[in-house]
C-alpha cells in the first residue's frame, strides 16, 4: 500500500509535465510491482485464512491469473484517479473521502447492526481501549487497501481472527460493481472537462482503453475463481452459477419418473 501514493504521484507528474523522464519510468514500474505483489499476497493469505484445514497450493497457471487481474485493475484505477484530478483538482478529495469513509465504516457498522459482543481477545495485554485503537487502525488499512483494489479479504470485527471465512460473492459483485461504475463515471468528466493539459492525449481512446482494461481485470478475476481457484471445488456456488442466477433460486428437483 505504501507504495501507491508514490505510484499516484508519479503518474499526475508525468501528466502535467507532458513528459516522463527515463528514471520516473523505472520508479513507476517498480511501484506498480511493489503495489501488485501486496495484492498478490493478500490474495494468497486470504486463501490459506479462509482454508487453514487444507493444504493449499496454488498453480502457475492461477499465480498468472491472479497478477494480470491485480496489475490491471490497479493500474487503471490509478490512471483514472490522476486523470480526473488534473481535471477537476477540488473534488479529487471529496471522492477519495467519500470512498475511504464508507469503506472505513462499513465494517463497523455490520459490527454494530450485528448486535455482537466487544472482542476482548485479540491480545491478552491490550485493554477496551488499546483494543479500539488496534481496530481503528486495521479498519484505516483496509479502506486505504479497498479505494485502489479488492483486498481480497472482509474485515469482520465481530470474529475473533478479525477476517471472514465465507466466500461472499455479493460483496465481491456488489464492490466491482460499484468500481466500474466509479471509475467510469469520473474518466467520463475528465473527458468532458479536461484542459489544455490534456491535447496531445487522444482523450476518446483514453477512455475506451481504460474500461476495456478494467474490464479485462475483471475477467481474469472470474477466470481465476472458476478455474485457478485451489479450493474451487469446496465453493457452495462458482462464478458460472452467480452468472447463470442459479444461486439466486431455490432446489431445483427432476420429476419423477413414472413406471407404466
Amino acid at each position: 500500500m505504501g507504495s501507491t501514493p508514490q505510484l499516484v504521484l508519479q503518474l499526475y507528474a508525468s501528466v502535467i509535465e507532458n513528459y516522463i523522464p527515463p528514471a520516473r519510468v523505472a520508479l513507476m514500474v517498480l511501484s506498480l510491482i511493489s503495489v501488485t505483489y501486496g495484492a498478490l499476497v493478500c490474495n494468497v493469505l486470504s486463501i490459506q485464512i479462509k482454508y487453514d484445514d487444507y493444504k493449499i497450493r496454488l498453480r502457475p497457471i492461477a499465480y498468472i491469473c491472479i497478477i494480470l487481474w491485480r496489475t490491471l485493475e490497479i493500474a487503471t484505477r490509478v490512471t483514472v484517479l490522476v486523470l480526473f484530478s488534473t481535471a477537476l483538482k477540488e473534488w479529487i478529495f471529496a471522492v477519495l473521502s467519500f470512498d475511504f469513509f464508507i469503506l472505513f465504516f462499513l465494517p463497523w457498522v455490520e459490527f454494530w447492526c450485528g448486535h455482537s459482543p466487544f472482542p476482548e481477545n485479540i491480545e491478552k495485554s491490550y485493554k477496551r481501549f488499546g483494543t479500539t485503537i488496534v481496530l481503528l487502525l486495521i479498519s484505516f488499512l483496509y479502506a486505504g487497501i479497498n479505494v485502489f483494489c479488492w483486498s481480497a479479504v472482509q474485515l469482520l470485527l465481530s470474529d475473533r481472527d478479525l477476517i471472514s471465512k465465507k466466500q461472499n460473492w455479493v460483496r465481491l459483485f456488489i464492490y466491482y460493481s460499484l468500481r466500474f461504475m466509479e471509475n467510469a463515471v469520473l474518466l467520463l468528466l475528465w473527458y468532458f472537462f479536461k484542459t489544455e493539459v490534456h491535447e496531445y492525449f487522444c482523450a476518446p481512446l483514453v477512455v475506451v482503453q481504460l474500461i476495456i482494461s478494467y474490464g479485462l481485470a475483471l475477467v481474469f478475476m472470474l477466470l481465476f475463481y472458476q478455474y485457478c481457484h485451489p479450493c474451487r471445488q469446496l465453493f457452495t456456488h462458482n462464478i458460472a452459477d452467480c452468472l447463470a442466477c442459479r444461486c439466486c433460486r431455490g432446489p431445483h428437483f427432476e420429476p419423477a419418473v413414472q413406471n407404466s
